[in-house]
Parts: structure tokens; C-alpha cells; sequence
């Protein structure tokens, strides 16, 4: 049996793609299919079924996997440490997120790295797209917005954002926390709302965990930047639901007023998301954003 077959049926496993495990084993996706018939021919079984969204497992390929994985993995870990270990200036990491938790969180946090001779390269976005460029290789790390479960990404809870109801001291002192309290979201009807999207991503989350419903307003200010949200709130040009790390030196240095303190402040938990694949270099900057996070 030559054992670099069973690496490549991992790689097409946690890939979900002969194609996008070709790129991550970095041969041509004929011998990626070649090694993956002749494994099947040895083996005497199908190990995925070809479709238009991919390469699908068999039986056969879910028990090979589980019982092989432990052993390829530990395999070639213990060959890495025994090789010239990947230098952090080897190659440029390409990291994609949220513009506002890459920018005030991830980035800070990589600085040191950074000064070491780490290269970045940064992408902002929405979830969906993001975490597609990273199973298909554009991405090598992804702040997800979700827990993705699909094959071949380690994902990993990285920070819980807490939000929080601000406005300037002017509409603090029109909608006070006791008008809130009798009259829930309707006390702050009269105030404009300030969002990142029509749809009301953050709004609606709040709405719905401190008030029972879904919001039924039309924001009056969109714009799609939470810092730019922060800025509109704090020249008072109305009110928003903002993380309170985006918020909080505001808050603390009194531009920013949080208009009510719920029982239960509503919390959302961002992902850090890797290729089950990666190298020395993205593991080590996986670990140091998540060791650094403890201290969000």
C-alpha cells in the first residue's frame, strides 16, 4: 500500500473537492483523481461519489477517514518538526473578516509578528463570501460571524460581542432608561435610526432579545461601516445598537451614552475559521490571535 493515497483521501475528504485538495496538496487535480482510483481499486470499494458541488464520501471513505486521520495526522506532524521549520517571513497570510473586528482586534493583536517579519494581507467582507475564498484557498484564516461545520475548516469560537443601545447625551436625556422601561421600543420611535444595513443585522438582534420582536423601522441613516455608525451616533445624528469594543472609550469618555442596560445584554460569538491543512506559519498566527483574544 503506498500510505501517500490515504493522504490524498484525506485531503479530498476535508476538502469536499478533488479540485481545492489538488491545490492544497499542490499537484495537478488528474493526479489527485488518478491517487483516489487507485486507492478505490485497492481497497475495492468507492470512496466518493463525483457531483456537481464536489466530491461526496462514501461509507467506505467516512471509516477510512476516522480510522486513519489520527495517524496521517500525527504522521506528518512529526516529520515538520524534523524539517527546517516554515519561517514566519516564508509567505504572506492572507486574513479575511469583518472590517471593524480585523481592524480593532486581529490586526492590533498580529503587531508584534508583524514587526518580526510576518506578512498580512488583509480582505473585508461578509461571512458568506469569506468563508466560500476560504475553502476554496483565496483566504488562509477567516473571522466568521457563524460556526461553519464544513469539511476541511477548523473553526474555532474566538470572541463574544456584547452589544450595546447608544446615543449622544441629547437623546439620552430625551428617551430616558425609565421611558424605555414603560414603553420598550417604542420609546425610541422618535429618535432616527443610524444602521449598518437595511436589513438591520446588529438592530435586529437587540430588538428581538431585549424587546421580544423584530424591529419594523426603516433606518434613516445606512451605512455600511460600523465605525462611520459610531461616528453618526456620536454627533448626534441619532441612535444605533453598536459591540461595545467598538463603543467603549466613547461610552468611558462620555460622547457616547448607553441609553439602557438590559437584563440580558444580547451577545453574538465570532469564529476564527483555518483549513484543516495549515502550515507552520498559520498555525502560529492562529494560536497568537487566539492567546490574545483572552484578553479582549
Amino acid at each position: 500500500m503506498d500510505y501517500s493515497l490515504l493522504a490524498t483521501c484525506l485531503a479530498v475528504y476535508r476538502c469536499g473537492s478533488l479540485t481545492k485538495a489538488a491545490r492544497v496538496l499542490g499537484i495537478s487535480q488528474p493526479a489527485v483523481t488518478g491517487q483516489i482510483r487507485a486507492l478505490e481499486g485497492a481497497l475495492r470499494q468507492p470512496l466518493f461519489t463525483r457531483t456537481a458541488k464536489g466530491a461526496v464520501p462514501t461509507d467506505a471513505a467516512h471509516e477510512l477517514v476516522r480510522d486513519t486521520a489520527d495517524a496521517l495526522d500525527a504522521l506528518e506532524a512529526a516529520v515538520s518538526r524534523r524539517v527546517r521549520p516554515e519561517e514566519l517571513t516564508d509567505r504572506t497570510v492572507h486574513l479575511a473578516g469583518p472590517s471593524e473586528v480585523m481592524s480593532c482586534r486581529v490586526l492590533p493583536a498580529l503587531s508584534d509578528l508583524v514587526a518580526g517579519g510576518l506578512r498580512l494581507r488583509l480582505t473585508f467582507g461578509l461571512t458568506d463570501d469569506l468563508v466560500c475564498g476560504l475553502t476554496e484557498g483565496r483566504y488562509d484564516m477567516v473571522v466568521s460571524t457563524r460556526l461553519d461545520r464544513a469539511p476541511g475548516i477548523v473553526t474555532t469560537p474566538l470572541m463574544d460581542e456584547s452589544f450595546v443601545l447608544v446615543g449622544s447625551a441629547e437623546w439620552a436625556a430625551k428617551i430616558p432608561a425609565d421611558a424605555i422601561d414603560r414603553g420598550g421600543a417604542g420609546a425610541l420611535e422618535a429618535a432616527p435610526l443610524i444602521s449598518y444595513a437595511d436589513n438591520l443585522p446588529i438592530i435586529r438582534r437587540y430588538w428581538q432579545t431585549v424587546f421580544g420582536y423584530k424591529p419594523t423601522v426603516v433606518p434613516q441613516v445606512t451605512v455600511p461601516d460600523l465605525r462611520a455608525v459610531l461616528a453618526a451616533v456620536r454627533a448626534g445624528a441619532g441612535i444605533s445598537v453598536l459591540p461595545t469594543y467598538l463603543c467603549s472609550d466613547e461610552v468611558d469618555g462620555g460622547a457616547v451614552t448607553v441609553l439602557y442596560h438590559p437584563e440580558i445584554a444580547p451577545l453574538n460569538t465570532l469564529y476564527l475559521a483555518t483549513r484543516a491543512t495549515a502550515g507552520h506559519t498559520l498555525n502560529a498566527v492562529r494560536t497568537h490571535v487566539l492567546e490574545q483574544s483572552r484578553h479582549w
